[in-house]
């Protein structure tokens, strides 16, 4: 009988790799509500419901928040790649 892998089947403990992990998975979600927002927020602007003002704050707070995905990103020496996730089948994430 062969001796059992010690590493199969185990969680990494790691708390540096654990925190790696979560911010990559974090920052995923948040990147892809962002990019569902922005796509919903240009066919409001092409649509024509929104106004002046209302198309300046949102292109501003779109510019905030994807300044704050680069310096997260960089924080935790992440790219835009590692945010892209496999699915397999059904194709990349974003």
């Amino acid at each position: 009988m062969q001796p059992a892998n010690p590493t199969s089947g185990r969680i990494n403990l790691d708390p540096d790799k654990a925190e790696h992990g979560l911010a990559q998975l974090v920052l995923t979600v948040v990147e892809l509500l962002r990019q569902i927002v922005e796509r919903h927020a240009m066919r409001r602007v092409e649509g024509g419901t929104l106004t002046d003002e209302q198309i300046e704050d949102l292109g501003e707070a779109l510019m905030n928040l994807e300044e704050k995905m680069e310096e997260l990103k960089d924080i935790f020496g992440l790219d835009a790649d590692d945010l892209n996730l496999d699915l397999g089948p059904l194709g990349s994430l974003l």
